[in-house]
């Protein structure tokens, strides 16, 4: 076989390759079929009520993926990629036919054309054993055609300021963090930070906080409060904290709306939590996973007791209009960083000067600012050469956790209505006391 060939059928073993030549034959083939089948059924659906501008449909692109595989497979069988070009340009022109046709009555988009051509190459990608490739091209372009309402809506709520701050965020990770220096700041304890590891560490949490942002912006503020406050929760659970409370003075009869998307935020705060952990120091999860896990239970809880309590008026409008700062902002992500790597040596530092004590001292004033920092310093800290042990980075973190729910509970006291403080307070003392009592009672 020529080169091109010998590297098609050398790929990584795949385990429906076994049996008969004609059973791999037909689960090749198989799969090229499902994977146009797949791609079609979406197309087909998208345009039920339009047939008419339906280029192809779930039939004409299984046809496709099978055309793909076949065409890749004839290939490989006869050494000649000449077949598999002649399917190609055959495909390529039925498209170019289609897209003309389409343009003459008014159409001008070419996504269904696109997703032709990327079926039949899955197809071929099938044809010649990469099932797994061909599944994930599937499912992926698949989710990319379904996506079509939520990307026109998220286009629709993004303004200039978005884009701007995305465009920063893209700058942070493609052209700063990579030359940042990876060497560590000094002798103890600033050799705790590099700025690569500030640097690196800010992309991840703006990131974490953008898969909110972006997901009320696709799904929209209106599909209600308690959505808002599990999204917002990703972006700043204090943000959602401080809106809700403030609203409550001016929609008494959304109070119960408005405490179960403060409690929701708090519990997705938590759920942060471990995922840092888990990202950073996946070792140290195991010791936080219980005493974290229980506030993540006791606010998520106690906000499904509260939803169940709500009697909606009938003038009730549960809109969840708040609106959220782009997390990609420069000045905010410059903040973090700051705050990230004094953290980072202050913590080291307190652990070489008092101990224990101090890392405790040092997670409790950190919470009561921001949560994030102090878990990622603690994760960054307890690995390697565990400067910090696991069982006290995972103590630092439920105390740096419970200070910061005690701050949010103090903005809700201090901010909103009487009514509201008794149906959030509880989860305040449940959750502060069943994290800690599990950190250092048990």
């Amino acid at each position: 076989m020529t080169t091109w060939a010998t590297t098609l059928t050398s790929a990584s073993p795949v385990e429906l390759d076994t049996g008969t030549d004609a059973e791999v034959l037909m689960a090749r083939l198989g799969v090229a079929l499902a994977v146009g089948l797949l791609v079609g059924l979406q197309r087909q659906f998208a345009k039920q009520h339009d047939p008419d501008d339906l280029f192809a449909g779930a039939r004409t692109f299984a046809l496709i993926g099978l055309l793909g595989g076949l065409s890749a497979h004839l290939a490989v069988i006869f050494d000649s990629v000449a077949i598999f070009v002649v399917g190609a340009i055959a495909l390529a022109a039925v498209v170019a036919i289609g897209y003309a046709a389409s343009a003459r009555g008014g159409g001008l988009g070419v996504t269904t054309e696109i997703a032709a051509l990327v079926t039949f190459l899955t197809g071929a990608v099938a044809g010649v054993g990469e099932y797994t490739l061909a599944a994930a091209v599937a499912v992926a372009t698949t989710v990319l055609l379904a996506a079509k309402p939520y990307t026109r809506r998220f286009v629709s709520q993004i303004d200039e300021q978005d884009v701007k701050a995305t465009l920063q965020f893209a700058v942070l990770v493609a052209l700063i963090l990579p030359v940042l220096p990876r060497d560590p700041m000094g002798p103890e304890p600033f050799d705790a930070a590099s700025p690569f590891k500030v640097g690196l560490m800010v992309v991840f949490i703006l990131g974490l906080s953008f898969l909110g942002y972006v997901s009320i912006k696709i799904l929209g503020a209106r599909r209600g409060i308690g959505l808002t406050g599990i999204l917002g929760g990703l972006v700043s659970s204090t943000a959602v904290t401080l809106t809700m409370s403030e609203r409550s003075k001016s929609s008494a009869g959304l109070l119960r709306a408005l405490a179960m998307a403060v409690l929701f935020a708090w519990a997705i705060m938590y759920a942060r939590v471990l995922v840092e952990v888990g990202v950073v120091n996946a070792d140290l999860l195991s010791e936080v996973a219980v005493p974290i896990g229980a506030g993540l239970v006791f606010t998520g809880g106690w906000a499904a007791l509260v939803s169940l309590g709500r009697r909606r008026r009938a003038d009730e409008v549960d809109e969840g209009d708040e609106k959220f700062a782009n997390p990609f902002s420069l000045g905010p992500a410059i903040q973090f960083g700051l705050l990230y790597g004094v953290v980072l040596i202050g913590s080291k530092a307190l652990s070489m000067w008092l101990g224990e004590a101090g890392v405790y001292v040092g997670a409790l004033a950190s919470g009561m600012a921001d949560v994030d920092a102090i878990t990622l310093s603690m994760a960054e800290l307890s690995r390697g050469d565990g400067t910090v042990s696991d069982a006290a980075a995972a103590n630092a973190i439920v105390l740096a956790a419970a200070s910061n729910t005690i701050v949010k509970g103090g903005l809700v006291w201090t901010i909103s209505t009487p009514q509201m403080r008794r149906l959030v307070m509880p989860a305040v003392a449940g959750a502060v006391a069943s994290s800690v009592a599990l950190a250092f009672l048990f």
